[in-house]
C-alpha cells in the first residue's frame, strides 16, 4: 500500500498569479502532484470536458452534496455553485498523489476545519501597487470590477496569518520553486 499524499491548499488575492505559479510547479514530475478538479453547477463551456476541466452537475445535485457533507469546501458565485468533492481527493489522496487545491481563502478555511493535515500556502504579491498594476494589465475588466477586486484582495491580505507558509511571487520562478521545496520536505517527513 502506497503511503498517503498530501493535500496542498494554494490560496491568494486574484491577480497574483496563483494560475501561473502553479502551472510552473506542477512541471516538477517527481513531486507525484496531481490537480483537483472541482465541481460546478455552471454550464459547460465551448471546449470544457466533464471530469477534465469540472465534474459538471445541476444545482440540485450540488446541494444534495452540499447537504450530505460530501464536499471539502463549497461557494457560490454568480449564480453557479463550486466546490471540491471530498471522495475524488481522498481517492487521489489514498492513492499516494500529493493532491493541489488552488481556491479562494473562503475555500481554504473550510478545508483546514475538516483536514487539519492541509499544507496551507498563501501567494502574496510584491506590494498591493504591483498587484493592481497587474489586475490594470490584463484589460479585461471594467474600473468597478477592478475596484471590487482590489477591495477583495485587501480583505484577503489580512488572511495571511492563517496558512502555513507565505510565498510572494515576485519571480514565478522562484516562487515556484520554494513551492516544490515545501511540498517535498512534507514528502520526506511523511516518509521518516
Amino acid at each position: 500500500m502506497s503511503k498517503r499524499g498530501l493535500l496542498v491548499v494554494i490560496s491568494g488575492p486574484s491577480g497574483v498569479g496563483k494560475g501561473t505559479v502553479r502551472n510552473e510547479f506542477m512541471k516538477n514530475e517527481d513531486l507525484n502532484r496531481c490537480y483537483s478538479v472541482s465541481m460546478t453547477s455552471r454550464g459547460m463551456r465551448p471546449g470544457e470536458q466533464d471530469g477534465v476541466d469540472y465534474f459538471f452537475v445541476t444545482r440540485e445535485q450540488f446541494e444534495k452534496a452540499v447537504e450530505e457533507g460530501k464536499l471539502l469546501e463549497w461557494t457560490e458565485f454568480v449564480g453557479n455553485y463550486y466546490g471540491t468533492p471530498l471522495e475524488y481527493v481522498e481517492k487521489l489522496r489514498n492513492e499516494g498523489k500529493n493532491v493541489i487545491l488552488e481556491i479562494e481563502v473562503e475555500g481554504a478555511a473550510q478545508i483546514k476545519a475538516k483536514c487539519p493535515d492541509a499544507l496551507t500556502i498563501f501567494i502574496t504579491p510584491p506590494s498591493m501597487e504591483e498587484l493592481e498594476r497587474r489586475i490594470r494589465g490584463r484589460r479585461t475588466e471594467a474600473e468597478e470590477i477592478v475596484q471590487q477586486r482590489l477591495a477583495k484582495a485587501a480583505r484577503e491580505m489580512t488572511m495571511v496569518g492563517q496558512y502555513k507558509y507565505v510565498i510572494c511571487n515576485e519571480d514565478v520562478s522562484l516562487a515556484a520553486e520554494l513551492i516544490s521545496v515545501i511540498i517535498r520536505r512534507h514528502m520526506e517527513k511523511e516518509d521518516a
